[in-house]
């Protein structure tokens, strides 16, 4: 970001030669700074107007278009009073050089930028290419240090916490079913859609060259509660069928086939509301696709895995436990304690 090769002007003082001719270095360095850059930066003159009393800056310069070369520069008188010689050019050499144009600093520490922009690349790709570029290089010299900054910063921050977040939400909805349901097992034969939701998102956008970013993970965090729900009517069937004296795979076939249409419906509904923001279709529709193709991927590996998997599961899970509450509340009349009245 800084210009580390920006075009000057050198003026190299031979103080030997300067002293012979009774020219001290700051009087060539103020004559230098006045004629190039005016005279208020070595000695403020102020002008009062007698009439209206506001004062005024003066300033003295000698044109930009009079000083287009070095030999314009080496014309400039170097004595600030006025006299004609020496010149510049009489006490010091002047040639072209180069100089850093710009420092910058970070928390009072001097930094180079290296910037740069991303086209028809997604932010994360782009990422994992500076990092590996940065593992190629190796440590930096003694007392330097690297640091990668701009929107990957937080680019990570805010995956991080979608992650986070989805995590969590799995771990609320296991906590909130086992209450519901009174029991662990049972909440994890609802979880176990999540999977599927998952691989879902994860093969639609795949399939779909869609990257992995925020409107995505929120697609995943949708398909996650519509899949529970689902997985709720069918289990919640299934185990009302059990607990009344049928067997854990009568009761697991009684729910699919009784819960087949209320899913479907679901689940259709949803992906034919999501086709259209998935195809972008429309000004900055691209902006809001990945989530309308997360959830029809999601919802997709979900209902089958619902209809087809969640049965088997529920049976391997629940096809030799107790019909038995396992409350312990002694008012509940389906709980194991009950007929004693205490705990």
């Amino acid at each position: 970001g800084q210009p580390l090769d920006y075009p000057t002007i050198d003026v190299n003082i031979n103080r030997e030669r300067a002293g012979q001719l009774g020219v001290t270095v700051q009087e060539v360095a103020r004559s230098l700074v006045a004629a190039t850059s005016s005279s208020r930066f070595v000695q403020p003159n102020y002008w009062r107007d007698p009439a209206s009393g506001v004062a005024y800056q003066v300033q003295v310069e000698i044109p930009q278009s009079r000083i287009a070369s070095i030999e314009d520069v080496e014309s400039i008188p170097a004595m600030p009073s006025g006299q004609s010689r020496p010149l510049i050019g009489d006490v010091a050499q002047v040639r072209f050089g180069t100089m850093v144009g710009e420092y910058d600093r970070y928390n009072m520490q001097r930094m180079v930028t290296v910037t740069a922009n991303t086209a028809a690349a997604d932010l994360g790709g782009t990422s994992s290419q500076i990092e590996a570029v940065l593992r190629k290089l190796g440590d930096p010299p003694r007392g330097v240090t690297v640091a990668v900054r701009g929107q990957i910063a937080p680019l990570r921050q805010t995956l991080e916490g979608l992650q986070t977040g989805l995590l969590l939400s799995i771990l609320v909805i296991f906590l909130l079913l086992a209450a519901n349901f009174q029991s662990l097992w049972l909440s994890f034969v609802v979880v176990s859609t999540v999977p599927a939701v998952i691989a879902g998102v994860a093969a639609s956008l795949f399939l779909t060259g869609t990257t992995l970013n925020v409107q995505s993970f929120m697609g995943a965090i949708m398909a996650v509660g519509v899949a529970v729900a689902n997985a709720i009517l069918l289990v919640t069937f299934s185990e009302d069928r059990r607990r009344t004296g049928m067997t854990a795979e009568a009761s697991a076939l009684e729910g699919g086939r009784n819960r087949l249409r209320p899913i479907l419906m679901t689940s259709v509904a949803m992906v034919a509301g999501m086709v259209p923001m998935a195809l972008g279709v429309g000004e900055g529709g691209e902006q809001m696709a990945p989530l309308g193709r997360a959830v029809i991927g999601g919802l997709l590996a979900s209902t089958l895995a619902s209809l087809a998997v969640l049965p088997c599961v529920f049976l391997m899970v629940q096809g030799h436990r107790s019909i038995r509450s396992a409350s312990l509340d002694p008012d509940d009349p389906e709980s194991a304690y009950a007929e004693k009245g205490s705990f």
